[in-house]
């Protein structure tokens, strides 16, 4: 099984390696970014794909995204400093596999690599069990309210990209990308795109 791990942290790297030392049916591959993790991909095809969110250029979700559209069967865990369900969520509706917390138990990461090895999918239990009885709150979060594509522009935004930026950086028209950044405001209930930026810091997206 090859498992594809995409962050920049190099800690993250060595610690995966260091879990899977001993076990020879699992061989790594890594990138540091979205655009080498594609690369990769298109590359070397792997079995599996750990996906930081948060990438220095364009996040994890984007990646997932573009990596999706070339392979429907692809199977992908995101992997995440931030528990939150709504990013959980997120990443099951565009099409993740998995969803491991870095903040949780090392071993949530083995075990989601081998139930989505398998062909299961994998939360841990604690962040199952978050979304489940989430509810209203759910609901009542923001970022609930935006698609992913609208995310990851409020995450650049926020970032301090321009809108020139953004378009090059997702792959999308400059009047896509200015007609989104309207849509989330009316969305959002926000006037200017200073105040969408302070919205994506008070939600963890920043």
């Amino acid at each position: 099984m090859r498992v594809l791990i995409v962050d920049d942290h190099p800690i993250v790297a060595s610690g995966c390696r260091t879990v899977f030392a001993d076990d020879p049916e699992v061989v790594l591959l890594e990138a540091a970014d979205a655009e080498s993790g594609e690369r990769v991909f298109v590359t070397e095809r792997p079995d599996i794909c750990v996906i930081d969110i948060n990438l220095p250029t364009v996040s994890g979700f984007e990646l997932a995204r573009r990596i999706l559209a070339r392979a429907a069967s692809a199977r992908i865990i995101m992997f995440s400093m931030n528990d939150d369900p709504v990013f959980a969520a997120r990443a099951i509706d565009i099409g993740a596999k998995g969803y491991v917390a870095k903040t949780g138990d090392p071993q949530d990461l083995v075990e989601a690599i081998r139930e989505v090895g398998k062909g299961g999918v994998y939360l841990p239990s604690a962040i199952a069990r978050s979304i489940a009885f989430a509810g209203p709150a759910f609901a009542r979060s923001p970022l609930s309210r935006l698609t992913s594509r609208e995310m990851e522009i409020l995450r650049l935004l926020s970032a301090g990209k321009s809108l020139s930026e953004i378009a090059w950086m997702v792959h999308s028209s400059y009047k896509t990308v200015a007609n989104t950044s309207s849509i989330m405001r009316q969305k959002l209930g926000v006037r200017t795109s200073a105040e969408l930026v302070r919205l994506a810091i008070e939600s963890g997206v920043a």
